[in-house]
């Protein structure tokens, strides 16, 4: 609730009137609250994709989890990339016995050349296979190393620590690259509100905002409010210190601070309630009378109770906190 500084000086007089001294009433600027639903998202939804095709030999995770980052959620296995590398590591041992067998000519070639048997141009050939060769199992090696990060792929990872909302897949399904395995909440978790545009200007970042909770009103700040307009309705969002995650989308009831007016406030211990009506003790020249009032909206603010009187009071009433019991009306 906001209240201006003239209303915390009120507030504090009903406190010092609160064994029998009068007060006079002054209006006072009360804060115009409007209830919106909010719903709790996380800050960011991340995919956790397949970066291969194959099948799902392992699901690790179930919706409602909680992971870490770095943490396996599933296991893929391609089996064809298995027989990719056998076949490779056989090419690689038929090249390799083919480099061993070039570079005994080319040891050969220059034992000729030094005996002046062979030409320096046969023994240049000769090099040249041998380079070939240990070019292609170099780019073998290679190949070899794209197979087998190929085949580590199939873990997929939880790239940031938070909850699993959903796993669209299942044990044993074949899913091809690129697919969603589970979707994570990482981030943490905020408010969202989406509210009627013509609020738009009451809201500003930083503004105190009030969230329902099972434990009363608690209280949270606007954080950012967009400047993109859809269907006629503004959204901004609202950070909550220690919101819960566990229902993602779940739906609160907030308050947000719209506007305000000129009301009289009272101490609710100075209302009294006779036969189902209540009534404030005012001061006048012929004494102490109890005046019938509706009373408003209540609330606490500075650890003081105070109710709005819609109507029975008027500025300038002196009202008697504490001691009106011998009052009539």
């Amino acid at each position: 609730m906001k209240i201006t500084s003239t209303f915390a000086l009120i507030l504090s007089l009903f406190v010092q009137a609160a064994h029998g001294e009068s007060l006079v009433l002054a209006p006072v600027a009360v804060t115009d609250w409007k209830a919106v639903y909010g719903r709790i998202e996380s800050r960011d939804r991340l995919p956790a994709r397949a970066r291969i095709g194959g099948t799902v030999v392992a699901l690790e995770v179930a919706e409602g989890d909680l992971v870490t980052a770095g943490q396996r959620i599933a296991l893929i296995i391609d089996e064809k990339l298995a027989f990719q590398l056998s076949a490779l590591e056989s090419q690689k041992t038929a090249l390799a016995a083919q480099l061993a067998n070039a570079q005994a000519e080319v040891k050969r070639g220059e034992d000729l050349l030094r005996q002046g048997v062979t030409t320096a141009q046969r023994l240049d050939a000769l090099r040249t296979q041998a380079e070939v060769l240990a070019g292609q199992l170099a780019a073998l090696d290679a190949e070899m190393n794209v197979t087998r990060q190929n085949q580590s792929d199939g873990a997929v990872l939880a790239a940031a620590s938070g909850r699993v909302l959903d796993v669209p897949v299942t044990k044993n399904a074949v899913i091809m690259p690129g697919e969603t395995v589970a979707t994570l909440a990482v981030g943490g978790s905020f408010l969202r509100l989406s509210v009627p545009e013509r609020l738009a200007a009451a809201l500003h970042a930083g503004d105190a905002i009030q969230i329902e909770n099972g434990d009363g009103l608690g209280e949270g700040r606007l954080a950012r409010v967009y400047p993109l307009i859809e269907n006629g309705r503004v959204v901004a969002d609202v950070a909550v210190e220690g919101l819960s995650d566990r229902f993602v989308d779940a739906r609160v009831l907030v308050r947000l601070a719209v506007g305000s007016h000129q009301a009289l406030v009272v101490p609710k211990s100075a209302l009294i309630t006779r036969s189902g009506i209540d009534f404030v003790a005012v001061e006048t020249p012929d004494g102490t009378v109890m005046r019938s009032v509706v009373p408003g909206v209540g609330f606490v603010t500075d650890g003081v109770a105070v109710v709005e009187i819609l109507s029975g009071l008027v500025a300038g009433d002196r009202i008697v906190i504490g001691s009106a019991a011998g009052a009539q009306p």
